[in-house]
């Protein structure tokens, strides 16, 4: 599954400060990455919470686009209705500049395609047939498209020390037509097949941008021989991003992966870990425990790593696990997640003080780490929309099944039986249709509430999309009783 799937300077030092100021944290740069091809934030509520990612020790941020990039030309197609416009970029980037996180964008130029090869204008880029994930690396199109989209990505930022090109979880690589021929000739393998997509993609970047420098995640990399890694002559090219998301990461494993990263000449190694999106595909709420226990594994790996070969770690923040997945936990419901790690890695650790500090700067009065909260409350930006989500996650559900499947009026004289013929005992009416009534209310004011926080933070959309999965179903439920009721009352007189 995805995710899905970087030594320290003080909260208000910036990049430049960062490799001579080392206080206690391994990593002298800390990224949150924001997932833009779900929910993506306003620019308003960036302008928000980039101050609060400061104050809890960012000090850049990792800028997935997909298609909220404001592509143009013949790359029009790619974008989201409701994409950022290109001053709207510049409002982001200004932002973050004001705020001394150093931008690094992401833009998927191998697996993860599905924002680009959906569409009939580019399917016939696709590496299998009928799946839109993975560009067909044989094609010279396939890298007149990828590097169009660098370009025009490279061409809104100024000043970028580094561009992250993706390339994770290529699946299918190797199954299309045109690599079934190619891989029928002895020499050629699926790897090579992948490291020279890789390398084409990179050199692109290096000779069109030469101070700009790639970075890749290596998983694709990981089973590859020293042999393999070293022919292909891609260390010299990019830095890689080595992402694990368990909170039992093993620490040995990824001391020897970083070992057989050195021996092949990689010069620059970043880590990833996962502040939320990575423990279900519809998860609503962050387990902070889970993730904290990830980034104190990956400061463990830090201990053994050198330190001139660490950059930084990015803290993932997945929306989606994939451009056609559901939404996972949204970004005001993992800040408190994100500002625990983010305080541990700076911290070189987890502490008491440590989760009393995110508590006075979250205004919340109590954090649990190790279990769901059923009752949450703060004071950060998006602190509302964490609140109401609980409340529904923990209750509506619940609350509804425990009417219409547990309350013995319901079941034994409203049943779907009775409904479908309105057919309704009168004593029993009074018996549970206040109860209906009052929950029905009592959930509607709660969704409007949440709608109108979410409204503030969220584009229409993406505030549609999360009430049809997560409260839908089971308000309709409710408000289908409740009318069914009434038309059984009506049939009586």
């Amino acid at each position: 599954g995805r995710k899905r799937r970087r030594a320290a300077c003080g909260p208000r030092g910036g990049m430049a400060e960062a490799a001579a100021a080392s206080p206690s944290g391994p990593f002298a740069r800390r990224l949150v990455h924001l997932d833009l091809k779900g929910a993506p934030p306003h620019v308003s509520y960036l302008a928000e919470i980039f101050p609060l990612f400061h104050d809890l020790g960012a000090n850049g941020i990792l800028l997935e686009y997909e298609d909220m990039f404001p592509y143009h030309g013949e790359l029009k197609p790619l974008q989201a209705s409701d994409a950022y416009s290109p001053s709207e970029i510049k409002e982001i980037l200004n932002l973050a500049k004001l705020h001394k996180l150093e931008v690094i964008p992401l833009v998927q130029t191998f697996g993860h395609m599905e924002f680009v090869l959906k569409h009939k204008e580019f399917r016939h880029l696709r590496e299998v047939e009928m799946f839109p994930n993975t560009v067909n690396p044989h094609k010279e199109e396939s890298l007149r498209l990828v590097s169009r989209m660098i370009d025009q990505v490279l061409a809104l930022h100024e000043d970028l020390q580094w561009f992250h090109i993706g390339c994770d979880e290529v699946y299918y690589l190797g199954e299309g037509e045109e690599s079934k021929k190619w891989l029928q000739q002895e020499e050629n393998t699926v790897e090579k097949l992948c490291l020279a997509h890789l390398k084409a993609v990179a050199s692109h970047v290096v000779s069109a941008h030469p101070t700009v420098k790639p970075i890749v995640w290596d998983d694709m990399l990981r089973g590859m021989s020293e042999e393999t890694l070293r022919g292909a002559g891609i260390a010299q090219l990019v830095n890689l991003m080595i992402w694990d998301y368990a909170p039992d990461l093993d620490v040995s494993s990824k001391a020897g992966l970083i070992e057989k990263y050195q021996k092949c000449n990689f010069r620059h190694l970043w880590f990833a870990g996962a502040f939320k999106g990575a423990t279900g595909v519809n998860q609503c709420l962050t387990l902070i425990g889970h993730h904290l226990k990830n980034h104190q594994q990956w400061l463990k790996v830090a201990e053994r790593t050198p330190a001139d070969l660490l950059q930084g770690i990015a803290l993932t923040g997945w929306q989606r696990y994939d451009h056609f997945s559901v939404l996972c936990e949204l970004l005001p419901v993992g800040i408190p997640s994100l500002a625990i790690c983010l305080q541990a890695l700076k911290n070189g650790g987890y502490s008491e003080k440590v989760k009393e500090d995110v508590e006075k700067s979250l205004g919340i009065s109590s954090l649990e780490t190790d279990a769901f909260m059923s009752n949450i409350s703060g004071t950060f930006p998006g602190s509302e929309i964490l609140s109401l989500v609980t409340q529904i996650t923990f209750y509506l559900k619940p609350s509804v099944d425990e009417l219409l499947e547990n309350n013995r009026y319901v079941t034994g004289w409203f049943s779907p039986y009775h409904r479908k013929r309105k057919k309704i005992h009168p004593i029993m009416i009074q018996l549970f249709q206040p109860d209906a009534l009052r929950l029905l209310t009592k959930w509607n004011t709660v969704t409007q509430e949440l709608q109108a926080a979410m409204k503030k933070v969220f584009c229409a959309s993406a505030v549609e999309e999360w009430m049809e999965e997560n409260i839908q179903p089971s308000l309709q439920r409710l408000q289908e009783t409740v009318d069914d009721l009434d038309r059984a009352i009506q049939a009586l007189t």
